[in-house]
């Protein structure tokens, strides 16, 4: 009998390293506490033509794909926030908005020394709006994938991945 997966087996990890930190040296912080929900969004692009004979056909070009963090709650110490501050103080653009995300598979099995599946992607950080409530210093973001996935491992122990061999 099928079981359900848990949510907090799908792990989401982003690279909080600085721009201009040590190339091949990121600093995975995984997104959840905080947060009640974190579901990125495919858009696809779907292009649908009809013939002259009647026949519809239908062609799914591409995906643009991107997942809303709110609320994220600053905290101090935290290098994620230290990102998402200096991106804030700096109206930072380009390419000092890079990173990379690691979705992880945990509910798979654990290989040693290599972690579990995972699938790695290039994406931008856009802060839209920081402040907040009462609540809390908040600076929600999105995270806005860059479409170039590549399949490996990731070890939460030591946060790394590792691509799989082609």
């Amino acid at each position: 009998m099928a079981k359900k997966i848990d949510r907090k087996w799908m792990a989401h990890y982003v690279d909080a390293a600085m721009p201009g930190a040590l190339e091949g040296a990121p600093n995975y912080v995984r997104l959840g506490e905080d947060l009640e929900e974190y579901s990125p969004e495919l858009s696809a692009n779907v292009e649908k033509t009809q013939n002259i004979l009647g026949q519809t056909s239908v062609l799914l070009t591409s995906y643009e794909k991107s997942g809303s963090v709110e609320p994220y709650y600053a905290q101090k110490g935290d290098p994620l926030f230290e990102r998402l501050q200096d991106i804030v103080d700096g109206c930072k653009v380009l390419d000092d908005c890079d990173t990379t995300v690691v979705e992880v598979h945990m509910w798979e099995e654990e290989t040693p020394d290599k972690g579990f599946p995972a699938v790695k992607d290039d994406a931008v950080i856009e802060v839209s709006s920081y402040g907040g409530d009462s609540t809390g210093y908040q600076i929600p973001f999105t995270l806005h994938y860059k479409g170039a996935p590549v399949a490996g491992h990731f070890d939460p122990k030591t946060k790394t991945f590792t691509a799989n061999e082609a």
